[in-house]
């Protein structure tokens, strides 16, 4: 009991240090970096996936964007924009370059594999119908692509949820400000709470996603034994108004 001390406290649950502004900040942080990355990677991985351009490139980018070491990064760049900062930026900027550096890699090897690897039949079907490039990748390729880049988004999300607590090494908050300060203050309760609530987190944000996914991906692109035809057919109806 004495690791949930701090998570039975009613004090630890308001004001501005308490668990639901720590979750909020926490959860703000991990959604503009994955805003962010998506921005930078989706384009990346739809152009390389479609055109089969660069791929070696794409490749090696993300080998080395997950080798980076992140609090090593995090605290060079704090450094390098302390003087260019005066305000909490010089400690927000860092921290989301780094978290959008981690998301980068899983959402654009995700979308590049998804569009690669999409349904050749109905590719081939959508040029002979007379579909343009542009065309053939917004209804045939993405649909066929959205399980991988699903994929990579979750991975990606997991991966900056976990991270986003080195942000208070810096002095900004969020639910890494429980294990850092637990941590000086040898309250091992609140070190706890700190790690319990980022894996809650984490989970159930992990499931949102798998709902979306589960709402948005076509059935026919996740039912085992289908028949490949019938995908086809569905990805190049025609939308009726």
């Amino acid at each position: 009991m004495i690791l949930f001390e701090w998570l039975l406290d009613p004090a630890n649950w308001s004001g501005p240090y308490g668990a639901p502004t720590l979750i909020w900040q926490h959860v703000v942080y991990t959604l503009a970096a994955l805003l962010l990355a998506s921005a930078i990677a989706v384009p990346i991985g739809l152009y390389v996936g479609h055109t089969r351009r660069g791929e070696f490139v794409i490749a090696g980018a993300a080998n080395v964007l997950r080798a980076l070491p992140s609090l090593g990064l995090i605290v060079l760049l704090v450094i390098l924009f302390a003087p260019v900062f005066a305000s909490d930026l010089a400690f927000i900027v860092p921290s989301l370059v780094v978290l959008i550096l981690l998301a980068v890699p899983p959402i654009m090897t995700g979308t590049y594999s998804g569009v690669a690897n999409a349904n050749r039949a109905a590719v081939d079907a959508a040029r002979g119908m007379g579909f343009t490039p542009l065309q053939v990748l917004l209804r045939v390729e993405i649909p066929c692509a959205l399980p991988l880049i699903f994929s990579g988004l979750r991975g990606a999300t997991l991966q900056v949820i976990s991270t986003a607590t080195i942000a208070a090494y810096v002095s900004l908050g969020g639910l890494g400000r429980l294990i850092i300060d637990g941590r000086a203050q040898n309250d091992y309760s609140q070190m706890a709470a700190g790690a319990i609530l980022v894996a809650l987190l984490a989970l159930v944000v992990d499931l949102l996603i798998e709902f979306v996914a589960f709402a948005t991906v076509s059935r026919g692109l996740t039912r085992r034994g289908t028949n490949r035809f019938s995908t086809v057919r569905r990805l190049l109806k025609p939308n009726r108004s």
